[in-house]
């Protein structure tokens, strides 16, 4: 594994035990896990092989490209972002009424 050997992989464990305590290893383990399996499902649903073609607002089909996919999973997943969005497209409208 990179070139490590066993010897390296050992002192390397014994370092994160003094620096994290053994106590805290099971929590890292288990965050580094979830985060590992939450990478691996946004790969496969932003995957350039996606074949789905969803439909716009006009109804027309359109092609997702891999940044489109990846700004919709930041609309879904972080709080506050697709109300930040409704409130700059309300100002939009506004400024075009105004102008």
């Amino acid at each position: 594994m990179f070139g490590l050997g066993a010897t390296e992989l050992i002192v390397i464990g014994g370092i994160i035990v003094l620096i994290f305590g053994a106590k805290r290893l099971p929590e890292i383990g288990k965050g580094l896990g979830s985060a590992i399996r939450e990478f691996r499902n946004v790969k496969k649903e932003i995957s350039p092989d996606d074949k789905e073609k969803e439909v716009d607002q006009k109804g027309e089909k359109k092609n997702n490209t891999l940044e489109e996919k990846l700004v919709e999973k930041v609309i879904e997943k972080v709080p506050g972002v697709k109300e930040g969005l409704k409130v700059k497209k309300k100002a939009d409208t506004i400024k075009k009424i105004i102008s």
